[in-house]
């Protein structure tokens, strides 16, 4: 009888056992900590050997450096995206420019880019600057760094660089013990890296048991709250000893009042005088002296000595004007811009003509009204204007760049950097609706002329910044030939509404008179441009605190709207 009890005990006992092994093992299983390691090419996303994970403040980042001879490269799109967008390269010159305010500073990209050369003058450098990897710019770190504020750090295994470019405080504490930094927060997580006791970390994220942190070698994970420790704020400190590059751009005191006069001949110190004469608290007038003639930097002229003489004796100064506008060249074509500058050489040519004219005729500034530069030559219209920006800088005589309204088809002007070199920025606050436009409207309403000034002051310094003003606008005609537009001048505005007889109305929106009538199946309609709506734009441009107001252009006015920019002045 025992041992027939024995018998079928056992096989119980032996199935009770297995039972509270599997129990056990789940168990173990689903409280235990997984010891997987994770593929740390996949949590980088390295995908190439040559590849260098990039690590910016306390994010992965999907742009790749590169390690080459112990030096770190970026590419020049990273370069542009997180340090400075301030280089200007050009891959036919095989040259790499940076433009100081004092000098243009050069690397031949490639071998020889070990130096650098500082206004022709070469410096060592003991690594090269920067190389093409097929039709990729690389730029070492190194040289970046002269230009730009930031710090990093490469790291192996697998290789990636921690880049910081802002510094200030952050929530910091110290590993109690030896832990692991997991790929997510929980214990079945796979391991990124092995924490030691006494290792600091930078809490990004605190949850309820598991905290977001980074490493101080560019990991970043979750770790137990249980194993931090010490929780304090720290404090990250820029050591680069980075100098910004300061330009000492010409300032004028009070406001500008700058009108544009524009010759089609040589003209002297007394038809400046006649045109003058009606206006009040002129202090700039810009003259349409320079005209682009070709591709390769040459302009023709209509300066004038005695031009200039009479300007300065009535304490009024000169920005002489160069403009693209009707320009061609010797075969009856436009301008290619991308010819002209982007070559090094037409470059310094334009540069050096504009130099000879200013102190050839003592002129007190230079303004470029270049309005058919494309997208495919912004990149090379800015170098020009970094470029000009240094020999004007060096005579002290001002440097202002017409610019449109601010739209994504004239990005490529990149007001920012012109804000940056150029003096003034004179924002043309007109042709809201133009001949080919398809649509009649306002040549400059109200909120056309605010919106160019907002948008052009979160990029450039309002005391940087002049507003031009229309002393003209068009008569549109809708008809069975479709849109037209003729050119009225403020000074025949009155002349027209007798002659057509229609009654003007004040328009809240555009904050313009407004007239209109129709013959037979001809619709006319006109927004003035007349005293009271440039009173108004006026009061937006010192409600915005801008530096002045530049008109286009002197003798289309009528004399009473030189009272109301006079009161504009003395504001």
């Amino acid at each position: 009888m025992k041992k027939r009890v024995v018998t079928v005990l056992v096989p119980i006992v032996l199935i009770l056992i297995v039972i509270a092994a599997a129990l056990g093992s789940q168990i173990l299983e689903k409280y235990s900590y997984s010891k997987n390691k994770a593929d740390l090419n996949a949590y980088f996303n390295i995908t190439n050997v040559d590849d260098v994970a990039m690590v910016v403040q306390d994010s992965i980042v999907e742009e790749k450096a590169r390690l080459r001879e112990g030096v770190c490269y970026f590419t020049l799109p990273t370069v542009e995206k997180y340090f400075t967008d301030r280089f200007y390269v050009n891959s036919t010159e095989q040259i790499l420019l940076f433009t100081t305010d004092t000098d243009v500073v050069r690397i031949d990209i490639g071998d020889g880019s070990n130096v650098m050369y500082v206004s022709d003058a070469g410096q060592e450098l003991g690594y090269q600057a920067a190389f093409y990897e097929g039709d990729t710019l690389y730029i070492a770190g190194d040289y970046v760094k002269k230009y730009a504020n930031f710090e990093y750090l490469v790291h192996d295994e697998p290789l990636r660089v921690q880049i910081y470019t802002q510094w200030g405080s952050y929530t910091e504490a110290t590993v109690s013990k030896k832990t692991a930094l997991r790929y997510q927060g929980g214990i079945k997580s796979d391991i990124l890296t092995e924490l030691s006791a006494g290792d600091s970390v930078e809490i990004l994220e605190k949850m309820e048991n598991w905290s977001k942190v980074q490493t101080t070698d560019a990991f970043i994970g979750y770790v137990e709250n249980k194993v931090l420790k010490e929780e304090h704020e720290a404090e990250r400190v820029c050591s680069t000893g980075f100098q910004e590059i300061v330009y000492n751009n010409v300032k004028k005191d009070g406001k500008i009042n700058l009108t544009f006069h524009q010759v089609f001949e040589e003209v002297g110190g007394d038809k400046l005088a006649a045109a003058l004469a009606p206006t009040r608290t002129v202090n700039v007038v810009a003259p349409t002296w320079f005209r682009l003639n070709g591709s390769s930097g040459d302009f023709t002229s209509l300066a004038n000595q005695s031009y200039v003489a009479k300007a300065h004796e009535l304490g009024i100064e000169v920005w002489a004007l160069i403009t693209d506008v009707d320009s061609l060249d010797l075969y009856g074509a436009e301008i290619d811009f991308v010819e002209l500058l982007s070559s090094s050489a037409n470059r310094r040519r334009l540069i050096n003509g504009l130099m000879a004219q200013v102190d050839s005729y003592g002129l007190d500034g230079i303004n470029i009204d270049f309005e058919k530069v494309r997208s495919d030559s912004g990149t090379h219209f800015v170098q020009f204007i970094r470029e000009l920006s240094i020999e004007t800088r060096k005579r002290g005589v001002v440097l202002s760049v017409d610019n449109y309204v601010p739209s994504e088809y004239t990005a490529h002007y990149n007001r920012k950097e012109q804000g940056i070199v150029a003096d003034y920025i004179i924002i043309m606050g007109y042709d809201e609706h133009y001949v080919g436009g398809g649509a009649a409207g306002s040549n400059a309403s109200i909120g056309f002329v605010e919106g160019g000034i907002t948008d052009t002051k979160a990029v450039v310094p309002a005391e940087k910044i002049i507003n031009a003003v229309p002393f003209y606008t068009r008569v549109w005609e809708s008809g069975p030939d479709g849109l037209k537009a003729s050119t009225l001048t403020m000074n025949a505005e009155a002349d027209w509404v007798r002659r057509t007889g229609v009654t003007p109305t004040w328009l809240d929106e555009p904050c313009q008179n407004y007239a209109e009538y129709q013959v037979n199946d001809t619709l006319y309609q006109c927004w003035l441009e007349d005293v009271e709506s440039i009173r108004v734009k006026l009061q937006v441009m010192q409600s915005q605190g801008i530096k002045g107001v530049a008109s286009w252009k002197i003798g289309l006015e009528v004399p009473g709207v030189w009272d109301v920019i006079a009161d504009y002045m003395a504001q």
